[in-house]
């Protein structure tokens, strides 16, 4: 009954590794570059490249569960092979993005629910975890904020209720160790609705020193975003903010809905994350 965990090197599949390993499930992480893993003594790794159904059988062998990141190449062959290998049941991080009226043809949503369309059409039980904003993203902000200069936003007061990625990891291993999730699609968030400005002062507390905000017009963040992203992507990001800049977020579920354990907060994430914003 072995679980198979894909995109093994990011964060939340690392810590849903961490929690099925801990809990004395059997593990298999799985890669394009499985050689590079960094796993607990006793989890199998393998590799699986979704251009290569040939990597398939292998990754498959045994496993009745798996936790899926979102991709949309070689969606169809990789159910295929998972149905031919009787797997049961499929944890996916998706994405809230895939609510959106226009999520077909959001560059962004579109990467998720091409993804959840593909499996709702299997013969495979899924759950889907459609996570909000992640704390993470704020990250973003390292590079100026480490340099003492002003974080420049076009939407800072747009309202969002940042999750903490190891939240999500709590919930995506209780729907890969129990039933109560099963079958549902589920919109995750942490507990608080946070304007970038607001973030960005929690932020300054817990460095102890000030952080600036500027706001610049939508077209300087084009530009700016344009630098590192493609730009149907950069406006796809700006529309979402721009929307987002009229009232508070709307929450979804939490680890304390799911769980009944308290939602880490974005205060937790900023003092968990802090070195990364010295510059250093």
């Amino acid at each position: 009954m072995t679980i198979l965990i894909t995109g093994a090197r990011g964060k939340v599949g690392r810590a849903v590794i961490d929690r099925l390993h801990s809990a004395g499930l059997p593990v298999r992480a799985a890669s394009t570059r499985p050689a590079e893993l960094t796993v607990p003594a006793g989890v199998e790794t393998a590799e699986l490249v979704l251009d290569r159904p040939e990597t398939f059988a292998a990754a498959l062998r045994g496993v009745r569960q798996v936790f899926l990141y979102p991709e949309p190449a070689g969606i169809h062959d990789l159910i295929e092979a998972a149905e031919a290998a009787g797997v049961e049941h499929v944890v996916l991080l998706s994405s809230s993005s895939v609510l959106a009226p226009d999520a077909e043809d959001d560059p962004l949503a579109s990467h998720s629910l091409k993804v959840e369309r593909a499996l709702a059409d299997s013969r495979l039980t899924c759950t889907f975890l459609r996570p909000d904003a992640f704390a993470s993203n704020s990250l973003g902000w390292a590079w100026p904020v480490g340099r003492s200069m002003p974080v420049q936003l076009a939407y800072p007061d747009a309202q969002i209720a940042p999750i903490h990625p190891e939240d999500i990891a709590d919930i995506a291993a209780l729907a890969l160790t129990g039933d109560s999730l099963t079958g549902r699609a589920l919109t995750l968030t942490g507990s608080e609705s946070l304007s970038f400005r607001e973030q960005l002062a929690v932020l300054s507390e817990t460095l102890g020193r000030a952080v600036q905000v500027e706001r610049i017009t939508r077209a300087e963040a084009e530009e700016q975003m344009g630098r590192h992203m493609p730009a149907p992507m950069v406006s796809s990001l700006l529309d979402l903010w721009e929307a987002a800049d009229h009232g508070p977020a709307a929450l979804g579920e939490t680890t304390e809905t799911l769980l009944g354990v308290p939602a880490r907060t974005y205060r937790q994430w900023t003092r968990e994350n802090a070195d990364a914003f010295t510059g250093h």
